[in-house]
């Protein structure tokens, strides 16, 4: 019984990181829009756009991408890392809400199933995304070092991805 309570936080896909999604395949098979978390998803927490997140967004908005930041911090931390990567953002957004996750995809011009979504927390990005009817992507996080709150959350994750593991052998 566990595993079919858990399963509404199983992720679609699992990757180690942003930068090694196909996005181009991705585009082929008619996805038009990502939705991304910024925070140990593109960079470790805290720290503004690097060269390869920099990259990364000119690459897909040469594809034909829109893009859209995601993020439940305040503005200022959203907008630093905006400036590097020049995609329009969505602070405060309240995931796991769906409220968040559809606005983005209203700016961006796209619908739940041309849309993807990636990131790094089963219980905010995954959780939110499915509940909005997105595809998602779950990123092993990039920085290890985390706040108490989601060092806790990150126990309760390994629990998940051992059923949906398992699931996944079945």
């Amino acid at each position: 019984m566990g595993s079919i309570m858990l399963q509404r936080f199983y992720p679609d896909n699992e990757v180690d990181s942003a930068y090694e999604i196909d996005y181009q395949a991705l585009y082929r098979k008619g996805y038009r829009g990502v939705i991304f978390d910024i925070d140990n998803t593109l960079v470790p927490h805290g720290a503004p756009a690097d060269e390869r997140a920099a990259a990364l967004f000119r690459r897909l908005r040469a594809m034909g991408y829109e893009t859209m930041l995601l993020s439940n911090n305040k503005e200022p931390r959203v907008k630093m890392f905006h400036e590097g990567v020049g995609s329009p953002y969505i602070f405060k957004a309240g995931k796991p809400g769906r409220q968040g996750y559809e606005k983005a995809m209203e700016r961006m011009g796209t619908v739940p199933r041309t849309t993807l979504f990636v990131g790094d927390q089963l219980f905010t990005d995954v959780w939110g995304a499915k509940k909005a009817g997105i595809v998602t992507y779950l990123v092993k996080p990039i920085h290890p070092k985390e706040e108490i709150q989601i060092v806790l959350k990150r126990c309760l994750e390994r629990i998940v991805l051992f059923f949906y593991h398992r699931s996944k052998k079945a």
